[in-house]
């Protein structure tokens, strides 16, 4: 831990001389120390940056490339949830998650980017729902919400059936391959004789 001349302590080391607060990371000593309220906030946001990692490190916990979590920002998959005062990207265990689960989705399943920002869109707004659930008040919200959950379960459950209509049709087709390949070879076998 670093301070600055005017009492500005960043977790991780970097100071900022202004002792401004960016993303939850920078807090000052002075404030800290006047309140219980204020102390735990330090604690707090100490524990956070803590939780975060940079790029290199997210990359190595993962067993992917630094250009891959790049790449995955670009179009639209992953945010990182925050940057270091020199604009480095900082990556919380829910980010690692993320990408683990684009990961699963591309490689395991078989989908395609613009098949995953679906079915992550899908995933985000149902988690959504889930906390405004939660949140409601009145029972009228939870039944709309509910059914706007629902809804959107339906509709993933249509993109993961038109997938598997694919792969059935392209499996079909393999098995049709091997087939006329054993055909042939026995056919080879039987004039060869």
């Amino acid at each position: 831990m670093i301070r600055a001349a005017d009492g500005a302590v960043r977790a991780d080391g970097a100071v900022r001389a202004d002792g401004a607060v960016r993303n939850n990371c920078l807090v000052r000593d002075g404030d800290a120390a006047k309140s219980p309220v204020k102390s735990a906030a330090k604690s707090a946001v100490k524990d956070a940056a803590r939780d975060l990692r940079g790029i290199g490190q997210a990359a190595q916990e993962l067993g992917v490339s630094v250009r891959a979590l790049r790449y995955y920002q670009e179009v639209g998959l992953l945010t990182p949830s925050g940057r270091t005062l020199g604009g480095n990207r900082l990556y919380a265990d829910s980010d690692l998650a993320r990408v683990r689960r684009i990961r699963e989705l591309q490689t395991l399943l078989g989908f395609n980017l613009d098949e995953i920002r679906t079915i992550l869109a899908y995933e985000d707004r149902l988690a959504q729902v889930r906390q405004e659930y939660h949140a409601a008040s009145d029972d009228a919200d939870r039944i709309r919400l509910l059914t706007e959950g629902t809804s959107a379960y339906r509709r993933l459950r249509v993109e993961i059936d038109e997938k598997i209509s694919r792969l059935v049709a392209f499996r079909d087709e393999i098995d049709e391959r091997i087939e006329r390949a054993d055909r042939l070879a026995k056919g080879v076998a039987d004039s060869s004789q």
